[in-house]
């Protein structure tokens, strides 16, 4: 039987039915609980740097309300990452804001400094100083910590870290996840650890987390009636899906190191082959590897590959499609060098989950072998 080798699934601990188990034998079936508070404080302690984590229904729902803290309305602009899934810039737009799209770098494939410096002077010479930037450590890879949040400072913008893809991940042996003004983390179903579907909002400060909390909870009032002065959103987590995430957080860096592993034998089998490379870790930058990527020569190259694997029922991707080639913003200001898009064109994203066997990944790489007849 020709099995479907997934590009990132669902990888189970064992530990979780005993959170969920218990969440049903205590009826605690709702958006709070003892697995809400304890999931909180199981990613709170893995991140440490003094995080607080409010857990919510999803990464673009933290996105949202951090948008919605920093004081983010309609006609403000927040400066946006391009190379990105397009759930980094859909609540920019949920806000009426515009947002203004920022290319890459080649060593990170992440937000480009010197677009976004260049962004942030053009912006306000039109009178209009952005209100936020959304940074994100794309497929796990950090992006330029130190550049990024030097001009952030510099212009006095508090920079959304997405760290959706990224938990896990390092920059200077310090946790991605730990270095926005506001950060948020994903544990949709094919990340890295997940919820089936969640969130988080990650914050040093707490009268944000309290806000976020409240404003995730439909922004009820305390009061004995149902009284609300502010409008509110059906964020939270529920506590049954709050279990499945502390069984997931018993084996974090199991799931780190086998996504790591994933890339090494990628890389070891395949980058002595003309027309694929890889990304490689810059200096301080540690990545949980979430998909292990590589570049062709070539679209047809890239499209040639992705065929072959899917003819053997194996899934890949090219990766993500810059924001600003989408139709849905084909009107946002965009700051582009030409670099995502060049990743589009020759990026593949193989297979990378953490279940994934030696046959499984072996079968990928004869896969791709034959397309050199190797």
């Amino acid at each position: 039987m020709n099995s479907k080798i997934w590009l990132s699934s669902p990888h189970m601990s064992g530990k979780e039915q005993d959170y969920i188990n218990t969440a049903f034998e205590t009826n605690w079936i709702a958006p709070l609980g003892p697995n809400v508070t304890g999931f909180e404080n199981d990613i709170q302690q893995y991140l440490k740097e003094d995080s607080l984590v409010a857990a919510l229904s999803s990464g673009t729902a933290a996105i949202h309300l951090a948008l919605v803290l920093l004081g983010v309305s309609s006609g403000d602009e927040v400066l946006c990452q391009s190379k990105t899934f397009s759930a980094s810039a859909n609540p920019i737009v949920y806000l009426g804001a515009t947002p203004i799209f920022i290319d890459s770098e080649k060593e990170t494939w992440n937000i480009c400094p010197e677009q976004l410096e260049i962004a942030i002077k053009d912006r306000i010479k039109k009178g209009k100083k952005p209100k936020a930037i959304i940074a994100v450590h794309l497929y796990g890879m950090p992006y330029k910590v130190d550049e990024i949040h030097t001009i952030a400072k510099t212009y006095e913008i508090p920079v959304i870290e997405d760290s959706a893809e990224a938990l896990g991940s390092l920059y200077k042996n310090q946790k991605c996840g730990t270095f926005g003004d506001i950060s948020i983390l994903s544990f949709n179903g094919n990340k890295i650890i997940t919820t089936s579907g969640g969130g988080a909002l990650v914050t040093k400060n707490e009268a944000i987390k309290t806000k976020a909390v409240f404003l995730a909870t439909q922004a009820r009032d305390n009061a004995v009636e149902y009284l609300h002065s502010h409008i509110g959103y059906n964020y939270r987590m529920s506590n049954v899906l709050a279990g499945i995430g502390r069984g997931q957080m018993t084996v974090i860096d199991d799931r780190v190191k086998k996504r790591r592993s994933n890339h090494e034998f990628y890389y070891s089998k395949l980058n002595n082959i003309d027309g694929i490379t890889f990304l490689q870790e810059p200096d301080h930058h540690y990545s949980n590897r979430w998909l292990s990527c590589i570049l062709t020569e070539s679209e047809r190259m890239r499209e040639d590959l992705r065929l072959l694997l899917d003819n053997e029922n194996i899934e890949s991707r090219p990766l993500w499609k810059p924001m600003h080639q989408q139709p849905v913003f084909k009107n946002a200001p965009s700051y582009i060098n030409g670099i995502s898009d060049e990743l589009f064109k020759k990026g593949l994203c193989l297979p990378s989950g953490s279940n994934l066997t030696d046959i499984e990944l072996n079968k990928v790489v004869s896969t791709i072998k034959t397309y050199f007849s190797i």
